[in-house]
């Protein structure tokens, strides 16, 4: 009996998930031929047919659908095996969008309860974190998710809600009031300069703003979170919106006011690469997994892909 050959058996994790050879040989940088000739040579030596190969594309046998998670597991092994042998015990790097809102307070809870070593990375959101988690250089990523990941080879999990807040300074008509509704917003002009054209916050306010008749006005430049907020230290009528949980910086006559139900809601979601998993980012899926409380339509409203999102979720697991 042949021993097993790990490139072999990644060459085959890899198609069984792109269904497709040149995707898979693109994934693992090398040629389509050299990912056929080790799933072939695997075939051989262990006298099984694990791959169907049909011009609507490449799917596992019944050999090759039991065979699979023994494959995961395998090349999970090895991957800890040679890092404990490098004496590397790297840290989870966990991308965020920024460290001040709901998902920095998930990651805050997870580190309270294992000794999982963090390492926290700060980028520009969904469209470089996908990228990061393609290439390998972070493990995990929280962000509002858009479209299909499926493709990149991307995995996710909602992980948490964060409802908006009003920012407004003191002297407003609106501050003194214990809540506000979103129709009473629409009287007002929201100001949001670090909304990004084409990024996933700013297509969720664009959402709110359809659904709720409000006006955005996104003209910057965003100098960052001290300088918006001390904007409304002095008298203004501009409005803005904020997740609650967010850590602001405190400055006196800037004052946060709660939206009355049903309130947007901020959906962020663990995202992480199937064939590049640290050995602790199951951890990390658990405790967002059990962590996570779905929300009850009647107190939050979301944009219908979000609300797609979470069925879709839920559709898997069951």
């Amino acid at each position: 009996m042949s021993d097993l050959d790990l490139a072999a058996i990644r060459a085959f994790v890899a198609v069984a998930d792109y269904k497709h050879f040149g995707e898979a040989a693109a994934e693992l940088g090398i040629t389509q031929q050299a990912v056929s000739r080790r799933i072939a040579k695997l075939e051989a030596d262990f006298g099984t047919v694990l791959l169907s190969r049909l011009r609507s594309g490449t799917t596992l046998s019944k050999e090759g659908a039991a065979f699979l998670p023994h494959a995961r597991n395998l090349l999970a092994i090895a991957d800890q095996t040679a890092d404990m042998l490098r004496r590397k015990r790297l840290p989870l790097r966990v991308d965020v969008l920024d460290t001040r809102i709901a998902a920095t307070e998930v990651l805050r809870g997870f580190h309270g309860t294992t000794d999982v070593e963090l390492e926290i990375v700060t980028s520009r959101g969904l469209r470089v974190a996908r990228e990061s988690l393609k290439a390998g250089t972070i493990d995990a990523a929280f962000a509002r998710v858009l479209g299909s990941l499926d493709q990149d080879g991307i995995t996710s999990v909602p992980a948490c809600f964060d409802p908006v807040e009003v920012l407004a300074n003191a002297g407003h008509p609106l501050a003194k009031r214990r809540s506000v509704s979103m129709a009473e917003l629409s009287e007002w002009t929201i100001w949001m300069p670090g909304n990004v054209p084409g990024s996933e916050w700013a297509d969720f306010y664009e959402h709110v703003a359809a659904e709720f008749g409000l006006r955005i006005d996104t003209r910057g430049p965003d100098f960052g979170w001290e300088d918006f907020v001390h904007r409304f230290t002095g008298p203004t009528d501009l409005l803005s919106l904020v997740g609650e949980s967010c850590r602001l910086p405190e400055y006196p006559g800037v004052v946060r006011i709660p939206v009355d139900p049903p309130r947007p809601c901020y959906l962020s979601s663990l995202l992480w690469h199937r064939r590049k998993p640290h050995s602790a980012l199951p951890k990390l899926i658990s405790y967002v997994r059990h962590t996570y409380q779905p929300p009850r339509p009647e107190d939050v409203w979301l944009p219908a892909c979000d609300w797609a999102l979470i069925s879709s979720q839920r559709s898997a697991r069951t």
